[in-house]
């Protein structure tokens, strides 16, 4: 009778081995190709362990090997390899060297790569990899009570200023160097792996801890390779796996026992909780044992609920710009293929648009390594980062809570049953919606498990029992926690989310889903505020049909002129103003344009021409001639109004200058002879400063109401409107609302023709 389960002879695996580098796949792609749910059968294939025989020939004919070559004729066979001698050398600088020679390959293999998303191909690691830094002291932060968060203000790129938080970085390998027992923290997409390949890559070739032998782990693996075992042991897994290159189990205990090997754990946190136990157990009994070696974990921030004696825990830090620049163009250069100067030059402009206020949000995101990839995809096409930001942060959401696992078969236990995907992104827009509106972007965890607790209850049919409901909603918390990155914990009990972009997404996301007279008449309440402007935006954006939602803007905007009675007259003299010129431009386009040359000077908003330009680009030209006339009477009024006694000698050109209008004022006869006049009374500036100084005490406020009156008589501009303080703070609001409506009008996917047409043509109208 056959046997039922085949084993691979040493030369066999030799041969699998060279043909499984042929073909340049990983163990799990093999996996798939013989058609495993895991590759637990592929390593014991090529550790020479007994499988089932129908697999075993699966592998051998998926690889195109003769099997009677490959399997071991007899099973004392195999047993006798652990048995042969070898000559360990005395030295164990000399021991050392072998093994690394002998291993150089496999670590070449393992960490000389990577697979970057969405590209088809592995990128040699030292064509991409830029250093990282590492925060060391990240439990000062730890016992930070919420009141110091609210020191931590949003700064204008809708981000919040935690970067500016005063923590030390490191270089990286500096840290390594240094230190014996490290767990490497950090956000997902921080690049936690990429920094144990680097070390495992720089200790290969020579270039880091050149007298250490580097072993890279990935615990899942290890998780994988041994379930169903009762008890696990790193060292016998370790030995399993280096015995199939030549190294033997004397020389391995050696190297263990002088404390010569560099052992690279990576992935502590995507171990499921059914074998977490048991693979914290084992790599504690090795850290103890062999306790002189090198060891480096790495894991999830949120996910670190075990302990190692002796370990020190760091964070992997964000990436600063420099080191976004240097990604960047490494990227261009070796992903796309673009030649040196090229790939600099279109990094080089990445980085200026990157540092525009409207795209500083996204380099908000371009600090996690993993999303800067995403956004260099999306850049390398178009040259530039979308405008609509919706799909864009959707894609980032995505890329977060579900992509970033898929892509590295990875498989995160569900800590709630009834809590599919659809919950959770309900869920996260719940904590949004409620936190984003209460201005909170920090939140304690006793807060943040009452929101959940009361989704938990309003949608899902679960126990109501107290206790259990506490529990459940911590589990939960620590899941979006340590499993997407999404909820991050800054302090010791004190949540945010990872960036405020994804909060003011999920925020309106949550207005999206709910929309109704109730939650569109809360939202009004935040026209105003600038740090809602994003959520506008996305909010129109995603509306099927965004009618009722612009209706409501509209509205609040007339609401806020009414309630100010000389900015409502103000509007009544501005559409009455824009009426009575001569001109080709669309009418709001005009009233803006008087909306802001109207202002006091030392204003900010004064002149600004943004939204006229925006609804007609006309303006950006040559001024149509009542509007060039109007503009240049303004500043001959603000350069007049801008003088003094001690400064009127020096400013007289100016003033003269200002008002020689006579390019403009051909067919104004009677206003040039006016202005002609005024300008006669003007002493002579060859009267000397004393007697223009004299003049100007005694007359120059007479002057300059005089040239008002004609302005206002002949022009109906330059009238003196008073406004106090609050009057400009209402009229700034004012502006920025109907800025933000005019933005939500070009965002919108979808407004009925007549609603767009009224809400454009109606822009700086005095309505009830």
């Amino acid at each position: 009778m056959a046997k039922r389960s085949l084993q691979a002879s040493a030369e066999g695996i030799r041969k699998a081995k060279q043909a499984f580098k042929r073909k340049g796949w990983t163990q799990e792609y093999l996996a798939a190709e013989v058609g495993l749910e895991t590759r637990q059968a592929i390593w014991k294939f090529f550790t020479g362990k007994p499988i089932d025989r129908h697999v075993f020939n699966d592998i051998c004919f998926v690889l195109e090997l003769d099997i009677s070559e490959i399997v071991q004729p007899c099973a004392t066979d195999a047993s006798r390899l652990l048995d042969i001698p070898v000559d360990i050398p005395l030295n164990i600088e000399t021991l050392v060297q072998k093994l690394r020679s002998v291993y150089h390959e496999n670590i070449q293999v393992q960490c000389g790569t990577v697979q970057i998303l969405d590209i088809a191909r592995p990128i040699k690691l030292n064509d991409i990899y830029i250093d990282v830094d590492i925060l060391e002291e990240i439990n000062s932060r730890r016992w930070l009570e919420i009141y110091k968060f609210s020191q931590v203000g949003m700064k204008e790129n809708n981000s919040l200023g935690m970067a500016d938080w005063p923590q030390t970085r490191v270089s990286g390998m500096e840290v390594v160097s240094k230190s014996t027992k490290l767990i490497v923290l950090g956000q997902p997409g921080s690049g936690k792996t990429t920094f144990l390949q680097a070390i495992a890559n720089n200790c290969n070739l020579g270039l880091f801890q050149p007298d250490y032998l580097p072993i890279f782990i990935r615990l899942k693996d290890l998780a994988e390779d041994t379930r169903g075992l009762t008890q696990i042991s790193l060292w016998q897994y370790l030995h399993e796996s280096l015995i199939t290159v030549g190294i033997h189990e004397q020389e391995l205990n050696t190297v263990f026992a002088h404390g010569r090997a560099l052992i690279l754990l990576d992935g502590l946190d995507e171990v499921t909780d059914e074998y977490a136990k048991k693979i914290c157990s084992t790599i504690r009994q090795f850290a103890e044992k062999f306790y002189k070696n090198k060891i480096i974990i790495t894991s999830r921030l949120g996910a670190q609920s075990y302990k190692f004696h002796g370990f020190t825990e760091v964070e992997i830090a964000k990436f600063r710009k420099p080191q976004i620049a240097n990604f960047v163009e490494k990227w261009f250069f070796t992903v796309t293929k673009h030649p040196p100067a090229a790939a600099q030059d279109l990094a080089s402009r990445f980085v200026q648009k990157l540092e525009l206020i409207e795209n500083l949000p996204i380099l908000d995101l371009a600090a996690t390594p993993l999303l800067l990839n995403f956004i260099c995809l999306v850049f390398q096409f178009t040259e530039d980062f979308p405008a609509n930001r919706t799909d864009f942060y959707k894609q980032v959401f995505d890329l977060l809570l579900i992509r970033w696992d898929e892509a590295r078969g990875i498989k995160r236990d569900e800590i709630y049953p009834d809590l599919s995907l659809l919950h959770k992104i309900k869920l996260l827009s719940h904590i949004a919606a409620i936190t984003f509106t209460q201005s909170s972007y920090f939140q304690t965890k006793t807060h943040l498990c009452q929101l959940i607790t009361d989704y938990l209850l309003q949608h899902l049919h679960i126990s109501t029992d107290a206790a259990a409901l506490e529990l459940e909603s911590a589990s939960v918390l620590k899941a979006v926690e340590a499993q997407h990155g999404l909820l991050i914990q800054r302090a010791r009990g004190i949540y945010s989310f990872s960036h405020l972009c994804l909060q003011q997404y999920l925020t309106a996301r949550g207005i999206v889903t709910n929309i109704n007279t109730q939650t569109l008449s809360e939202l009004m309440h935040h026209l105003t505020e600038k740090h809602w402007r994003q959520v506008f935006l996305l909010s129109v954006d995603m509306l099927k049909l965004a009618d009722e939602l612009l209706q409501s803007m509209k509205q609040k905007i007339n609401d806020l002129a009414t309630k100010n009675s000389k900015l409502y007259a103000f509007l009544i003299w501005l559409e009455h103003k824009s009426a009575a010129v001569n001109t080709f431009y669309h009418a709001a386009s005009v009233r803006a344009f008087y909306f802001t040359i109207a202002l006091p000077s030392e204003y900010t908003l004064a002149r600004n021409q943004e939204i006229a330009i925006h609804l007609d680009h006309r303006l950006a030209g040559n001024l149509a001639g009542d509007l060039a006339l109007d503009l240049a009477l303004i500043h001959g009024l603000t350069v007049s109004i801008g003088i003094s006694a001690e400064i009127f000698l020096p400013r007289f050109s100016a003033l003269s200058l200002a008002l020689d209008l006579k390019h403009l004022l051909a067919n104004e006869p009677d206003l040039q002879n006016s202005l002609q006049e005024l300008k006669n009374q003007l002493p002579s500036p060859s009267q000397g400063r004393n007697v223009l100084k004299t003049w100007w005490q005694a007359n120059g406020e007479n002057w300059i109401e005089a040239l008002r009156d004609l302005m206002i008589t002949t022009r109906q501009i330059g009238q003196n409107w008073q406004f106090n303080q609050q009057d400009l703070h209402d009229i700034q609001q004012y502006w920025d609302a109907n800025k933000l409506l005019l933005e939500c009008l070009t965002s919108a996917a979808e407004v009925s023709p007549d609603l767009r047409n009224y809400l454009e043509t109606s822009l700086f109208l005095a309505e009830k």
